[in-house]
């Protein structure tokens, strides 16, 4: 049996970590640690940060090659062959290191509830018939970080919320009957297609860490001068996580009438 913990680990910085997600870390017989490609080792820099701050028990951190998402690929069959890889090596290194079963950890950024496949990855484990347990710490999302960062709520008084991805964004434009939206998981600036009269945009980059980034205004002010940072952040660092929040404050009737 394999009891598996998924630890919300936040946006890499150590203090995001609750207390339980510290318990489970130092409970864990093996801590399973990602490594994304030179290109990307500040993430795996930091995993390894968060467990050299908190590990106080005798926990075994092993480090592992995570499978590469085949970008040229249509998108979500890309996707699925993407998580039935890294389940594969997720098993791989189970059979390895805890061939009698033990408590598995694996640090998610974030949180496990929102825009990550951890569950799902999970799930594929247990649908191959590996005796699992799945246990979730919680952590802080990127979207609570941003709102933070920024000091605004993330909703206006009794109004709905969507959260939604850039591709969604792009394709659909702004959806009817919302004036706050939440956009992750945006590559190309979706934002940009909008027309920007009357939306106010909250963006944040590498939220919580040293390198932290933040733009606010208008959106007509301020689109530009967050394609122009993404694109710097993206070449300096070799990657990049970034989130924004519109809001419409202007409503559309109002704007029609112009």
């Amino acid at each position: 049996m394999i009891d598996l913990h998924l630890i919300g680990m936040g946006t890499g910085n150590p203090d995001h970590l609750t207390r339980a997600a510290i318990a489970a870390m130092n409970a864990a017989d093996l801590i399973l640690l990602p490594r994304k490609g030179e290109a990307k080792s500040d993430l795996i820099d930091l995993r390894r940060t968060i467990c050299a701050d908190v590990l106080t028990a005798a926990t075994r951190v092993v480090e592992f090659d995570l499978p590469e998402r085949d970008t040229a690929a249509p998108y979500l069959s890309a996707v699925e062959r993407w998580h039935d890889a890294i389940a594969l090596a997720w098993r791989d290194e189970i059979a390895r290191h805890l061939p009698t079963g033990g408590r598995l950890a694996l640090l998610v950024w974030g949180d496990p509830s929102l825009y990550d496949s951890t569950l799902r990855i999970a799930d594929r484990l247990r649908a191959d018939g590996l005796a699992i347990t799945v246990t979730v710490e919680p952590g802080i999302t990127s979207l609570q970080a941003l709102t933070a960062a920024h000091a605004i709520p993330l909703n206006t008084v009794g109004a709905p919320v969507l959260i939604t991805t850039g591709r969604k964004l792009r394709a659909g434009g702004w959806p009817v009957g919302v004036d706050t939206i939440a956009v992750m998981l945006d590559g190309d600036c979706a934002f940009s297609t909008l027309d920007f009269r009357g939306i106010e945009i909250w963006w944040g980059a590498y939220l919580g860490m040293a390198y932290q980034m933040l733009i606010a205004g208008s959106l007509d002010e301020a689109a530009e001068r967050i394609v122009e940072a993404r694109a710097s952040l993206r070449e300096r660092h070799g990657w990049i996580m970034d989130i924004y929040l519109l809001r419409r404050v202007v409503p559309i009737d109002e704007l029609r009438l112009r």
